[in-house]
């Protein structure tokens, strides 16, 4: 049995590493992919993973299926087709640091998973599937997820989902918000950030997740504040954990993700089912979780750029 499967997109991450006189960036290929970044993690903190997904039959795709094996993940859930090439996002940062992405993905091999292609045997032996919405973006991936999420619910598996929102790979912000509704409609254990609980519902983090909790079925939620840290809660109570301080940021690619696999790793281990957790359990769980997405932002990455998880216990 595998502790987590997820479903969605494995690609490369072009991180922004410096530019010309001209303006122009150097990049650095990293591997990469929301999917992938939280089975890292998972991964790295002991846990049991496999992905399911597809890549281009390319130098990058077998690149990234390679990768995964080092880390243990099983991969026999990603299929490689020759007929679409692995899917490409380019990371720059603009006048202020922000954080710009641009994707090669009309269509990327992500997109092109099929219903019928879905290795569904992987979602019966798991302890939680999980997804995000780039799967959702378009067909046939969409409707491959739909059938995937459907597969868990009905095995009675814990779903869990992160919006990960990417607003140049819809075709409008409505459609992201229907998608990103339909996923947190689906899902037990929800991670979003502050930003999209603002674009969905223009209210606080603490608010968005007690209407997760109220009105949506969610039975955990983790609200991430970027390097404030994150807003937890469940039927049981609520809290808040500061990310530490002193941290080099070189590149938060990857963080949210890093975040979502860490606190999931300490989630499995108590043995609980969500909604029980008490309040001390979700804030060890959540400091866990903020001590090592923080770590990973002094590198570039994000499926590399998981830390060991001494490095974890000593800040915490």
């Amino acid at each position: 049995m595998k502790d987590v499967v997820a479903l969605g997109e494995l690609l490369i991450d072009f991180a922004h590493t410096a530019s010309d006189d001209a303006g122009y960036p150097t990049l650095a290929a990293q591997p990469g992919g929301a999917p992938g970044n939280f089975l890292a993690a998972l991964q790295r903190y002991g846990c049991s993973t496999a992905l399911l997904g597809k890549v281009g039959d390319d130098t990058f795709g077998h690149l990234l299926v390679n990768t995964l094996k080092q880390l243990g993940i099983e991969t026999r859930g990603i299929l490689t087709d020759p007929a679409v090439f692995t899917t490409l996002a380019f990371v720059t940062l603009d006048s202020t640091g922000n954080r710009e992405f641009s994707f090669a993905r009309k269509p990327g091999a992500d997109t092109c998973l099929s219903a019928g292609e879905v290795d569904y045997s992987l979602i019966d032996e798991a302890r939680v599937f999980h997804f995000g919405t780039l799967s959702l973006t378009a067909e046939p991936a969409r409707t491959a997820t739909q059938q995937a999420v459907a597969r868990a619910k009905k095995s009675g598996k814990p779903v869990s989902f992160d919006p990960n929102l990417r607003k140049p790979l819809w075709d409008s912000e409505q459609a992201a918000r229907e998608q990103i509704e339909w996923g947190l409609h689906q899902s037990d254990i929800v991670k979003i950030s502050d930003e999209e609980v603002e674009f969905l519902w223009g209210i606080a983090p603490e608010a968005g997740a007690q209407k997760l909790l109220q009105e949506y079925g969610t039975r955990l939620v983790y609200v991430t504040l970027g390097p404030k840290g994150c807003h937890f809660a469940n039927r049981n109570g609520c809290g808040a954990v500061s990310s530490p301080a002193g941290i080099r940021v070189v590149d938060t690619t990857g963080a949210g993700d890093i975040f979502g696999g860490s606190a999931m790793s300490r989630f499995l281990k108590l043995n609980k089912a969500p909604e029980d957790l008490s309040v001390e359990e979700m804030r060890a769980i959540t400091r866990f979780a903020c001590c090592a997405a923080s770590l990973s932002t002094q590198t570039h990455g994000g499926i590399t750029s998981v830390v060991p998880e001494e490095q974890v216990a000593a800040i915490l």
